[in-house]
């Protein structure tokens, strides 16, 4: 079975990735689906992708444009437009930044495992009496007996 990704961390670059792929090579929706899948990324669908290429389209980072199809429908091929150009390489450069953070914390080694056996806990430390709570010297503690002493 091919390993899945996680839907939030797929969302967060889905835009930068057809952005890329978009800049490497004019493709219409399903295209860009299946180059998607090659690279790896084999549970993404349509219907994610569409809405992404739509929404790009709308914030004027990609323009589109129907070519005839000799098998079906006409095809909208996407390339970006110079404002999705200038997206990419803030988007790219965010991307590359992040991650030489995120990266090196989470391949370190991690420190061994606790043992099956607690470890001893340290003695505890005496509590030590404010000042204002502390008896006057030579007087003993309350609920304590005076010393008596004999005089002989």
């Amino acid at each position: 079975m091919a390993p899945t990704h996680d839907p939030q961390l797929l969302k967060g670059v889905l835009s930068l990735l057809l952005l890329r792929l978009l800049a490497e090579r004019e493709s219409y929706g399903y295209e860009v689906v299946q180059r998607l899948r090659e690279l790896g990324l084999t549970d993404i669908g349509e219907g994610s992708v569409y809405p992404a290429l739509a929404r790009l389209e709308r914030e004027g980072r990609l323009h589109g444009r129907l070519v005839a199809s000799r098998s079906g429908p006409a095809r909208k091929y996407y390339r970006p437009t110079p404002a999705g150009s200038q997206a990419l390489a803030q988007g790219t450069a965010s991307w590359l930044s992040l991650a030489a953070v995120v990266h090196p914390v989470l391949v370190r080694s991690l420190p061994d495992p606790p043992s099956a056996t607690p470890p001893e806990s340290p003695a505890t430390p005496p509590t030590a009496i404010p000042p204002e709570a502390a008896p006057p010297t030579g007087t003993p503690p309350t609920g304590a007996s005076p010393t008596v002493t004999e005089d002989t």
